[in-house]
């Protein structure tokens, strides 16, 4: 019968070690998310302006026809 509670303990203990592993995981994920929050609130503004300098940028652009093309052959 001895047997039997030490089976029983050892299920119990393999549960809490994989109990402490998923609580480390999630306390990995919650910083990550918070410093993937940070550099997003860092890369905002140079984001929009490298969107208005593109947007510039196209809209300067001026449209090519297609005979005016590079030919391959």
């Amino acid at each position: 019968m001895a047997w039997v509670a030490v089976s029983v303990s050892l299920g119990f203990l393999g549960l809490a070690v994989l109990a402490w592993c998923a609580f480390k995981v999630w306390l990995g994920v919650r910083r990550f998310g918070r410093e993937l929050e940070r550099t997003r609130r860092r890369l905002e503004p140079k984001q929009s302006v490298l969107r208005d300098e593109v947007s510039r940028m196209e809209e300067s652009r001026t449209s090519q026809s297609p005979e005016d093309g590079v030919r391959s052959s």
